[in-house]
């Protein structure tokens, strides 16, 4: 059986903070057995035609500068919302600068502290089962969310005293949405409870039976 097919979106030319190169090789190991993985930094490909032929999309992209077209937007919403699965890691939340996307991955980014040590606590749900509470130095980041999007959270990380969400999924249509915010570099996705989440996310968010 040929293996399905993931599309993983970044930014190898000109990103600000967060390559995609190293990235690369680490998602595509992680995911090697579920799914042949396709790197581009392309965002035509979110458009509707190029979409439909992968069971995953993962969003890496680096967007705080500008936005994707209207036409690339409609593409990402019809391909979750028909069925597709979407994994939005770390800096993919800059998607949401387009309040259609916005609503698709349930927040948007409002700034962070500085790159730090975190206390990770894991929340129960099919994809972090097996997975333990960890630590990780990481970017803090901080969200508003969209209160139309009934979303359940997964990881939370601890911020002077309180816990935050540092991922979520939901439905959207008949697709399905993670977010993921540890992936600020290529260690962080060295982590094993990290490459354990991804995997275990990409399995739900793409409706594969193991």
């Amino acid at each position: 059986m040929d293996k399905r097919k993931c599309l993983l979106l970044g930014d190898y030319t000109h990103p600000r903070f967060h390559p995609l190169q190293g990235v690369d090789k680490q998602i595509s190991e992680i995911l090697n057995e579920l799914l042949t993985v396709q790197c581009s930094e392309n965002k035509k490909l979110m458009l509707g035609e190029h979409l439909a032929g992968y069971d995953l999309c993962i969003a890496y992209n680096e967007l705080w500068n500008e936005t994707v077209s209207p036409q690339q937007t409609a593409g990402l919403l019809s391909y979750v919302s028909g069925g597709g699965g979407l994994i939005v890691l770390h800096t993919g939340v800059s998607l949401a600068k387009r309040y259609e996307l916005a609503h698709l991955i349930g927040g948007r980014f409002t700034g962070h502290p500085p790159f730090a040590p975190l206390n990770f606590r894991v929340l129960e749900h099919d994809i972090t089962e097996g997975i333990a509470d960890f630590q990780l130095d990481e970017e803090p980041y901080r969200f508003e969310f969209d209160p139309f999007t009934e979303k359940t959270i997964l990881l939370q990380y601890e911020a002077e005293g309180e816990w935050l969400p540092a991922a979520w999924c939901h439905s959207y249509g008949q697709g399905r949405v993670v977010y993921l915010m540890p992936g600020h570099h290529e260690p962080s996705f060295r982590h094993p409870e990290v490459r354990k989440f991804i995997l275990q996310a990409a399995t739900w968010a793409a409706r594969i039976h193991r």
